[in-house]
């Protein structure tokens, strides 16, 4: 027994509940390398030293100490018992707890349970009229024709609604589900006569899932040629369509291993693509991408192929799908489909072989794409529009994060219009202050600090402190037993912040591996400039043995280092508070302040 509740159940909430989204409903995790980071909830940070391991489903955070599972989590974040935080889960993943085992303190149901279970049932009764009745022949061989195999209707679990007007509310009825209560859910209509319709009679039927595979919502698609042509769901208690991704129960753990997403707006084309092999892909719930859904990807992928229909609308909706999805901070590229095709068409037409060769490996970084786009819209033989046309350039190329990315495209430009890249850069310049979201937090790995402490202005010398950290990481790298010492003393609490990220990624290195690969270790770093410090460090000459004297006086530098800021910073707050009021008391802070700095550079 776990408290309360058997340790099977408790065994078999903890399997189905990921780490990573229920800590990602609270914390914006970035994927770098095997494990996510972010800023820990739990003490102010502003430079990321929380880390969540999917592979062992655990957090640990370098900066305060906090660590667990998911469980330990939801204890520590909402200050709920083991008890609440199971049945949260488990109520989450629709997993059954004994009634007179749950605890009081928790909320009732508002009903959600209810209408989540009522989506299960119909989910089924779908599927079984489909594959195993006469009524769902023609539904079935229709979706046979345009070559799903019965492997992927079972797969996907799709179903037909019988163009009967009570089925489902007979259904549902003796399920226990009041049909009132069903109108609400979305699922059946009610008439002025006072009778109750299935919504969706008449329709092959896509159910859709939400992140833990449980159906919340349908959509349906008539046969004939009634309207609509497709119908979907109300948003209800258990299904909101901005936050939604079809498909992402699926493809999250093939997202997770290619660190990419394919994107489509269509049901079709998604479980085309899925069954031939293309299995990271997932579409949205119409072509609009909200910033809970571009969160929700950048959270998984650092890559994101759009790939909407090759005609007209379709490539309006991928540039604007695009942009939304660059807000996110995700490097995105366009797929081009030919013949204003739809790419459930191509597959079934070219095949999948075709389909990954000519559209997904041929796809284009979102710049490129955008030059081409943009240059049908202007006439570039007049003066006026190709100043227009560079000007709209720019300001995208301004958003990118890589200097790399921006210089090409600024040469690019600079070629085809016989500009100076001095010109263009000085030009984009303008616009980069410009780009910055207010609602989307920069990486402290994509922003290069004016000041940076860790790139040397000429011959200047480092400070002692410095000069610290970088041997303080050199052995780390080199020792696990010096990085363990160091964790225990100052944990990733370095003065210079690109030192305490290298220091995060290396103990979170050390939690998967017993030894540091370097060459490995760099690739858990996303910007060069990272790998480059990493390889400087590495490359410094170190003692043979460990030289704990050695290490000690390191840590002694940077704990005076962090000391001598506080301290600072304190009296610096005080003095401010205090010199208008008492100006005797601002002078001798202010002497103090002289006299510290003194001391500290004589014995740095």
């Amino acid at each position: 027994m776990a408290g309360h509740i058997p340790e099977e159940t408790v065994e078999e909430v903890r399997k189905t509940s990921d780490i990573v989204d229920v800590i990602g409903e609270h914390v914006q995790l970035k994927k770098q390398g095997r494990n996510y980071f972010g800023l820990c909830p739990f003490h102010g940070e502003s430079t990321p030293s929380f880390s969540v391991s999917p592979e062992k489903q655990i957090f640990h955070c370098f900066g305060c100490g906090k660590g667990g599972n998911v469980f330990t989590f939801l204890m520590d974040k909402e200050g709920w018992t083991f008890i609440q935080a199971v049945e949260e889960l488990a109520e989450k993943n629709s997993i059954s707890l004994p009634e007179e085992k749950r605890s009081a303190s928790v909320n009732e149901d508002d009903g959600s349970q209810r209408v989540l279970e009522a989506h299960q049932w119909l989910a089924k009764l779908y599927h079984h009229l489909l594959v195993n009745t006469t009524e769902g022949k023609d539904a079935l061989d229709y979706l046979t024709e345009r070559g799903f195999t019965r492997e992927t209707i079972d797969t996907f679990q799709m179903g037909y609604a019988p163009d009967k007007p009570g089925v489902v509310a007979t259904f549902l009825e003796k399920k226990g589900f009041h049909p009132q209560e069903m109108v609400k859910a979305g699922l059946l209509t009610a008439t002025e006569g006072g009778d109750y319709l299935d919504r969706f009679r008449g329709r092959i039927i896509f159910p859709l899932r939400n992140h833990l595979g449980k159906t919340v919502a349908f959509a349906g698609r008539t046969l004939g040629e009634g309207q609509p042509k497709y119908l979907n769901s109300p948003e209800t208690s258990i299904f909101h369509k901005g936050k939604l991704l079809y498909n992402f129960d699926l493809a999250r753990g093939f997202i997770r291993k290619q660190s990419t997403i394919v994107l489509f707006e269509g049901y079709a084309d998604v479980i085309s693509a899925y069954q031939s092999d293309i299995k990271n892909s997932i579409a949205t719930m119409g072509t609009s991408v909200t910033p809970a859904q571009a969160e929700l990807m950048n959270r998984y992928a650092e890559k994101v192929i759009i790939c909407y229909d090759g005609d007209q609308p379709g490539i309006e909706a991928s540039v604007k799908t695009a942009k939304e999805l660059q807000k996110a901070g995700i490097h995105v590229y366009i797929a081009r489909v030919p013949n204003q095709q739809d790419p459930d068409d191509f597959i079934k037409a070219e095949g999948p072989d075709r389909f990954r060769r000519e559209v997904l490996e041929t796809s284009e970084p979102f710049v490129g794409y955008l030059m081409r786009y943009y240059r049908n819209q202007f006439n570039l033989q007049s003066e006026g529009d190709r100043f227009d046309y560079i000007e709209m350039i720019l300001r995208e190329v301004a958003k990118l994060e890589r200097a790399v990315e921006r210089e090409y495209y600024l040469q690019e430009l600079s070629k085809e219009f016989s500009i100076s890249l001095e010109s263009l850069n000085e030009e984009m310049e303008k616009w980069r202050p410009k780009q910055k979201s207010p609602g989307v937090k920069q990486s402290p790995q994509s922003t290069v600090k004016k000041n940076d402490p860790t790139s040397s202005a000429g011959n200047k010398p480092r400070p002692a402190f410095h000069n610290a950290e970088r041997k303080l990481l050199a052995y780390m790298i080199r020792d696990s037993y010096i990085a363990e010492i160091v964790k225990e003393n100052i944990s990733a609490s370095f003065n210079i912040e690109d030192h305490q990220i290298i220091a995060t990624h290396l103990y979170a290195y050390y939690e998967e591996n017993d030894s540091v690969n370097v060459s490995e270790f760099l690739e858990t770093f996303e910007e060069d400039r990272f790998k480059h410090l990493v390889t400087d460090i590495a490359s410094l000459s170190l003692s043979p043995e460990v030289p704990e004297k050695e290490i000690e006086d390191y840590l002694y530098q940077v704990k005076m280092e962090h000391w001598k800021k506080e301290n600072t910073n304190h009296l610096k707050k005080e003095m401010k508070e205090v010199e208008k009021q008492d100006p005797i008391r601002a002078a001798e802070i202010a002497m103090q302040l002289l006299k510290e700095n003194r001391e500290w550079k004589t014995r740095n």
